[in-house]
C-alpha cells in the first residue's frame, strides 16, 4: 500500500512541477505557446483560473497524500521482512570451540652465581 502511495505522490509531484512551469507570474507564461486552440475556447482568463486552480489542487493533494501514508506503514510484528529477521535471529548459533589452556611455564631460570663481587 505504501508503494501506491509513493507512485501517487511522484505522479502528482510530477504533474505539479508541469503546471508550475507552464505558468507565468506576470500572467503569460507557455500556455500562450500550447493554448492557441485553448485560448480561442476558453479565453486567456480562464486558461489562467485553470492553471491555478490545477496547482492548487495538487500541492493539496500531494500534501494529503504525504499526510495520509505514513498511517499504512506496517506496524512491528506485522511485517513479513520483520518475521524473518526474528527466524533468524533465533537461529541456534554455533559456539566456537574454547581455546586451549595455555601450557603451564614449568622451566625454571638457572641460577648464575654473582660474577661481580
Amino acid at each position: 500500500m505504501i508503494l501506491i502511495f509513493g507512485v501517487l505522490i511522484i505522479i502528482a509531484s510530477i504533474i505539479l512541477g508541469l503546471i508550475v512551469l507552464i505558468q507565468n507570474p506576470k500572467g503569460g507564461g507557455l500556455s500562450g505557446s500550447f493554448g492557441g486552440v485553448g485560448n480561442q475556447l476558453m479565453g486567456v482568463k480562464q486558461t489562467t483560473d485553470v492553471l491555478e486552480k490545477g496547482t492548487w489542487i495538487f500541492a493539496a493533494l500531494v500534501g494529503i497524500l504525504c499526510l495520509v501514508s505514513p498511517a499504512f506503514i506496517p506496524k512491528e510484528g506485522t511485517n513479513k521482512g520483520s518475521d524473518l529477521i526474528n527466524n533468524i535471529s533465533t537461529v541456534p548459533q554455533q559456539k566456537a570451540p574454547a581455546p586451549a589452556p595455555a601450557p603451564a611455564n614449568t622451566a625454571t631460570m638457572p641460577v648464575t652465581p654473582d660474577s661481580g663481587k
